[in-house]
């Protein structure tokens, strides 16, 4: 019996008189291939659904994805609590003396405390306190605080200042006491936060330090000096 799918004049015409069916199609292999990724790479509706948008779809989706979009839930709790943890503070908040203890010596575990003892009257001071204000809504997992010198410190002097600490658990990790050592009075945003980093307080992305060359120069010139004398 000939094939009906056969390739011949005469099966084209018996198929144009309606005798024999019209002819099965056979899909070419890279348009199934295509189409076969196509489905693959569709993005399920839950995926883009908020919680509370899953909790009202959950009569539209079967059991399979039923057990996706649970899967799906979880993940979005998790992601929501870590970024509930690292976003607990964002700005650079005000203390008094008496509050000291409280909130930088018996601060959250693992948690780590910038604290700037600053005087209003010091320009070096205010300018510390801008660049931490900008470095709290960069780094909001960190405690960043400042504080009246004298309400924590009585008779704190003026030459100290500023005076940074940085605390982990109750302990100090870093101090910066002074103009020149919390960077003198050319410092950056970006200068302070590689001498945080370099404590271990934050995680920087600068490849590398922005007073580097400054540094350098000032070796430089020590050295200079040093063989004149010689």
């Amino acid at each position: 019996m000939q094939d009906p799918n056969e390739d011949t004049e005469w099966n084209d015409i018996l198929r144009d008189f309606g005798i024999l069916p019209p002819k099965e199609k056979v899909k070419d292999e890279t348009e199934e291939m295509v189409l076969r990724l196509q489905k693959e790479a569709e993005v399920k509706p839950y995926e883009r659904m908020s919680m509370e948008q899953l909790k009202e779809a959950e009569d539209v989706f079967d059991e399979e994805d039923m057990k996706a979009v649970e899967m799906y839930r979880k993940q979005r709790l998790e992601e929501l609590k870590s970024l509930q943890k690292r976003q607990r503070f964002g700005e650079l908040r005000e203390i008094s003396g008496d509050q000291y203890v409280k909130e930088v010596t018996n601060a959250q575990k693992d948690v780590w405390v910038v604290i700037h003892l600053y005087k209003t009257s010091i320009p070096m001071c205010l300018l510390i306190n801008r660049h931490l204000s900008l470095l709290a809504t960069k780094f909001p997992e960190i405690k960043f605080l400042k504080a009246i010198a004298n309400s924590c410190i009585e008779n704190y002097h003026d030459s100290c200042l500023p005076t940074i600490f940085v605390y982990e658990n109750g302990e100090i990790k870093g101090k910066f006491i002074g103009t020149t050592e919390c960077g003198g009075t050319t410092l950056t945003v970006e200068g302070l936060e590689w001498k945080l980093a370099e404590v271990g307080a934050l995680k920087t992305d600068l490849e590398e330090n922005p007073r580097k060359d400054v540094v350098d120069l000032m070796t430089s010139s020590i050295r200079n000096a040093s063989l004149s004398e010689d």
